[in-house]
């Protein structure tokens, strides 16, 4: 009983939802004409010098705004619509021709004022029947009880519903429960027919897509060159200022000890000595210059458990939990593992917080990785957290950061790198360090 009544309580939800969501479609729909009218009348007027260069793109900006939030509506139904705009240009001035160039010039622009009329129309018709079919199941169940609580003198009347007696008024309660639940059922439905036809305009075409894909990569390879670069130079001062200094100040030592041999053995013995104990720094440095570039620990146990000896010598309790039946490519794996070094880095630094976890699963070919603490929150991208870093990091495999952290906590980072894995070994699922 307690599973069937979990499942008309979900089914109950996801249709109040659709219904509260066509509500909002709409109040949205009427923001659509005023939007279409202050467009026409904004390139009307580009030719006009200054106002039109100023005007229109302000004006297209708020008919973005619109197309953007009905896309995020659109991705709630499940209907994923992505952003088709080209990227806007650099030094790109408000009531520049650049910025206005970029603005009118862009297909997707056109695409969103055509949608602008008959997306209200369609919005707000579909809006209406997921509303108003519950509403009206609703008036059904309630003029029964209305007529036995006002008395036989009153009558209520509807487009099918009388209750001019008890027996036709008995007859509205399981009509109107009926409506009410084919309103329910229907409303989401109507929500994702709303979602697709958004998506129709909203879309990138196959050649827009197509040529944000290759934005995008021409993005990410300039990322990954310069990361690349930034690298070599990291290391090439590691093994300059560390390792080559040692090895030059073993060279002299030695050379030193070779020349007091015969006349100093005490001397040349203890030179030795020096020489054996630099030998074991500069062995040290080596193998934390090694750890930078790829982590043994990594190669020889895995994401899983290069993550969790990780966190071992942490100052924060970290519970690391993983669900991943095989390992991803080194490249995919390296980059994973060096972006929850960087987070845990930030959260030991700057997060004030006394737990934190780092869950690892792999789902529909995208390995997902989520690191979250208890502190204090209000981690800014644009602060020089290193997040950016991570960015850049995971774009050069596609992958996606996305970061919650409202002041006072907590903190919870996403990161998803498409991936597949290599092998069918089951990996254990969680442990707490």
């Amino acid at each position: 009983m307690s599973g069937t009544g979990s499942l008309v309580g979900r089914w109950a939800g996801r249709g109040t939802r659709g219904a509260l969501s066509g509500l909002a479609a709409i109040g949205l729909a009427f923001t659509n004409l005023p939007l279409l009218v202050i467009s026409i009348v904004a390139l009307a007027l580009s030719p006009v010098p200054f106002l039109g260069l100023a005007l229109t793109p302000w004006v297209m900006s708020l008919v973005r705004m619109r197309a953007d939030l009905e896309r995020r509506r659109a991705s709630r139904t499940g209907v994923l619509v992505t952003r088709p705009y080209h990227p806007e240009p650099e030094r790109a001035l408000p009531g520049g021709w650049q910025r206005f160039r970029w603005t009118v010039t862009d297909p997707a622009t056109w695409r969103d004022l055509a949608w602008l009329l008959p997306g209200a129309v369609v919005g707000c018709g579909l809006g209406a029947i997921g509303v108003l079919l519950p509403l009206y199941g609703i008036v059904g169940l309630t003029l029964t009880p209305l007529w036995i609580w006002l008395g036989t003198g009153w009558y209520g009347y509807g487009v099918i519903w009388s209750a001019e007696s008890i027996g036709t008024g008995l007859l509205c309660l399981p009509q109107g429960a009926v409506i009410l639940a084919a309103g329910l059922s229907l409303a989401p439905w109507l929500r994702r027919v709303d979602a697709h036809f958004a998506h129709l305009f909203l879309a990138p075409t196959k050649t827009a897509e197509l040529k944000l894909r290759i934005t995008q990569l021409t993005v990410t390879r300039a990322d990954s060159v310069d990361a690349q670069a930034a690298e070599l130079r990291r290391i090439e001062r590691d093994l300059h200022d560390g390792v080559q200094a040692r090895l030059v100040s073993l060279s002299m030592v030695i050379g030193l000890a070779d020349e007091l041999l015969d006349r100093n053995p005490a001397g040349a013995r203890k030179m030795l000595a020096e020489a054996r104990e630099s030998t074991g720094a500069a062995l040290v440095e080596l193998r934390h210059l090694v750890r930078g570039i790829h982590p043994p620990v990594l190669a020889e146990r895995g994401l899983a458990g290069a993550v969790r000896a990780l966190v071992i010598g942490l100052p924060v309790q970290i519970t690391v939990e993983v669900d991943l039946p095989g390992r991803p490519d080194t490249p995919v794996e390296s980059a994973a593992y060096f972006a929850v070094a960087e987070t845990l880095t930030n959260l030991v630094r700057h997060s004030r917080a006394r737990h934190g976890s780092v869950t690892l699963r792999h789902a529909g070919g995208v390995l997902t990785i989520v690191v979250t603490d208890d502190g204090i929150g209000g981690a800014d991208p644009s602060g020089g957290s290193g997040l950016r870093g991570i960015e850049r990091r995971l774009a050069a495999f596609d992958g996606t950061v996305a970061l919650s952290s409202p002041p006072s906590g907590p903190t919870v980072i996403t990161m998803e790198l498409p991936c597949a894995l290599s092998s069918p070994k089951t990996i254990p699922s969680s442990g707490t360090v």
